[in-house]
């Protein structure tokens, strides 16, 4: 059975249809890459799986989870919806950390968030949210250190590389344990000598099994660590398959033209 469904999805801007009924589904411990030229609907697509978009139609799970369905009339509560929204987590391409906090507390402040509510629903008391506040600290600090930051826990954005803000960013993901991480062009900020200690943490996520969507521009990458790629053009889902099949033997013109306009970039 697949982790994540998406059925028939499709969302338009005003007049302009950006994605024209897509579907897929993925594997839970699998990486999908999913690749195509600007304005093909790839990032629209990742924001309506993550939520941050609601599509106009279709029907998107997480496992048992139903994250929309636009046949369904029932109204989820605010609960409900914050319980969709973590399992997807998305790694923005520009970084977006908190300027005024360090790395520890920008990895931290979703999470306290959470357990401060949870806590308080739970009348735990001042033990027991001690004990919980400091285990969640030790999390952070294990999962700053997995991304190589664990000499920057004291650091601000402003004294970080892009390739470690980037690296923040994956962390601060990774706190809220998604089912799926997702990626929308995570390098493409970056300098290209920068971009592979970006590169790096994310194919060892591979190896660790966490099943990842990543939109990428990086052919090579994509060939590399996905289990299977998605070609995608004008709100279209054109080719899917294996990195093999999709790199080495394109069936469309479209996606023949697309890989030879990438190898002169």
């Amino acid at each position: 059975m697949a982790l994540l469904e998406v059925r028939n999805i499709c969302k338009n801007f005003g007049k302009a249809k950006v994605l024209k009924g897509i579907s897929f589904s993925q594997e839970e411990g699998t990486v999908l890459s999913i690749i195509g030229s600007s304005g093909s609907g790839k990032t629209t697509l990742l924001r309506c799986i993550t939520g941050l978009e609601t599509a106009d139609a279709g029907y998107i799970s997480v496992g048992e989870r139903v994250l929309f369905d636009s046949s369904s009339k029932v109204k989820l509560s605010k609960e409900e919806k914050r319980e969709n929204q973590l399992t997807t987590g998305l790694v923005f391409q520009s970084f977006n950390l908190f300027p005024q906090y360090n790395v520890l507390d920008n990895v931290l402040l979703a999470p306290k968030l959470d357990l401060q509510k949870k806590l308080k629903k739970n009348k735990a008391t001042s033990e027991e949210r001690k004990s919980a506040f400091d285990a969640l600290n030790k999390e952070a600090v294990s999962v700053i250190e997995s991304v190589g930051l664990g000499d920057k826990l004291s650091s601000y954005p402003c004294e970080l590389s892009g390739g470690q803000q980037q690296r923040v960013a994956i962390a601060r993901a990774l706190m809220l344990s998604p089912k799926i991480l997702c990626f929308d062009e995570p390098t493409s900020a970056l300098d290209p000598q920068i971009t592979v200690e970006v590169l790096k943490v994310i194919a060892n996520l591979a190896k660790q099994g966490r099943t990842m969507i990543i939109v990428t521009h990086e052919m090579g990458f994509a060939k590399e660590v996905s289990d299977r790629v998605i070609y995608m053009d004008n709100g279209f889902i054109l080719e899917e398959g294996s990195p093999k099949e999709l790199f080495d033997n394109p069936k469309t013109e479209s996606l023949r033209a697309f890989l030879s306009s990438m190898l002169k970039i």
